[in-house]
């Protein structure tokens, strides 16, 4: 049976920091048959899935048709002995982990935002952090791609596995992917504590919080001395739970960290000689806390101040210096920077263009507010990363081609090799994709 999808409607499309933007036509399939049926009536069109838009590169800029999994975003099958289960690509991280924990249930490791599709957030290689656990990536078990031509590849380690080394983190470059099998964990707490410590104490401990840490991470807001540092601690649910209450939840995640801190991203836009002063105080009135809860609730924070990111990779030794020597640049220069530098670090994965794949990670995140100019804060930062053959974020701004990138992953020949013959035609391509893998042919 041949089956067609209705003529799309057109639309203007916009990523959610609003740096990259685009006037497409929108396809809205449901079901794999419906997503067959869009590839190949494209017709010589690009053809770009996109899901939530939370990137902040290129990478989901559609150029003719957008291919929209909004209507794809149930759940195939889940299996309580296993943890085992099987979702539509559009699905999103939020509803995911709503999903698993009725069913009690749990995504071993996360990201901060859960607005991201599945399938997105699989494709930027999106992470959380903790050095013994990795990116969402690696909790792939299998996953089905829809290609150029029309064909539905089902890849797993035994069937089609050299496609599925590299789809995994796929750019959205392989093809749409449909469906995916994910390996969840039954349902555990996170115990999070919160401390404000000096700079300069945290980077002479970094290996020793990092490695001791089920998840560790901190926040540096440039211009002062100290850090934010966040230690998130696994446990049995049964353990029992401690949340914030609903008043001192409202105040920390919304008052301050959402509307108190727009204002102060606002005032510094306006008047650039009050960000030191108001970072500084920021840092002084940092307070401590601790707090037990589901995993999904800790992980996940809600982020309503729109920026642009930037993000890079490097191996998780070279951390201290290279933060130093943002922090050097930064006291050197006349910028004025509102928004904390955020620092991760990762488990080594096998996978192709995962950020960690291969080594222990460390990952440096600089933010400037939506509308606001990045190149030298951002451009300063980079060339610092280069010296640490730093990998980029997929869905996060940086200026690296396709030759810069081949020096840092050493499958990336291999990847734009296996991208020529699943779409020989660069059908599923934008500028993007040329610039980082080379273009087609």
């Amino acid at each position: 049976m041949v089956m067609s999808v209705e003529p799309g409607s057109s639309s203007g499309w916009a990523n959610w920091a609003g740096c990259e933007s685009a006037d497409c036509t929108v396809l809205t399939p449901r079901g794999t048959d419906e997503i067959v049926a869009a590839v190949r009536q494209a017709e010589g069109r690009k053809l770009r899935p996109v899901g939530s838009g939370h990137s902040f590169s290129g990478i989901a800029r559609p150029e003719q048709l957008q291919l929209s999994l909004d209507r794809h975003a149930g759940v195939r099958s889940l299996d309580c002995t296993t943890g085992l289960v099987t979702v539509e690509g559009g699905l999103t991280l939020r509803r995911l982990n709503a999903l698993l924990a009725e069913a009690g249930l749990a995504m071993t490791n996360l990201g901060d935002i859960d607005r991201q599709t599945v399938a997105g957030a699989l494709a930027t290689g999106t992470h959380g952090t903790g050095a013994r656990f990795g990116a969402l990536s690696t909790q792939v078990r299998a996953l089905e791609l829809v290609t150029a031509s029309g064909e539905v590849l089902h890849c797993s380690a035994t069937e089609n596995a050299d496609v599925f080394e590299f789809a995994r983190v796929s750019l959205g470059a392989l093809g749409v992917v449909s469906t995916v099998t994910l390996q969840t964990v039954p349902a555990f707490a996170l115990r999070a504590q919160e401390v404000s410590l000096p700079i300069g104490e945290v980077l002479a401990r970094f290996d020793e919080l990092a490695g001791s840490i089920d998840h560790f991470e901190f926040y540096w807001f440039p211009h002062t001395d100290r850090v934010q540092t966040r230690y998130k601690t696994r446990l049995p649910l049964e353990d029992g739970l401690a949340p914030l209450g609903r008043a001192r939840t409202w105040f920390d995640e919304e008052l301050v960290a959402n509307d108190v801190f727009r204002m102060m991203v606002a005032t510094g836009r306006r008047v650039p000689s009050a960000v030191i002063p108001m970072n500084r105080f920021a840092v002084r009135v940092w307070g401590s806390r601790s707090y037990t809860d589901r995993s999904e609730r800790v992980f996940v924070t809600q982020r309503r101040v729109r920026f642009k990111e930037m993000e890079y990779a490097i191996p998780r030794a070279a951390m201290p210096e290279a933060m130093s020597r943002v922090r050097a640049a930064v006291d050197a220069s006349s910028w004025r920077i509102g928004f904390p530098v955020e620092i991760r670090v990762l488990a080594p994965d096998d996978i192709p263009l995962s950020m960690a794949s291969g080594r222990e990670s460390a990952f440096i995140a600089v933010h400037v507010p939506a509308g606001a100019p990045h190149d030298g804060y951002f451009g300063a930062v980079e060339r610092i990363m280069a010296d640490y053959a730093g990998r980029p974020h997929w869905g996060k701004m940086h200026t690296l081609d396709a030759d810069a990138l081949a020096r840092v992953y050493p499958l990336h020949a291999e990847f734009a090799a296996l991208r020529n013959r699943l779409d020989p035609q660069g059908l599923f391509g934008n500028a993007y994709l040329d610039r980082v893998l080379g273009p087609i042919g």
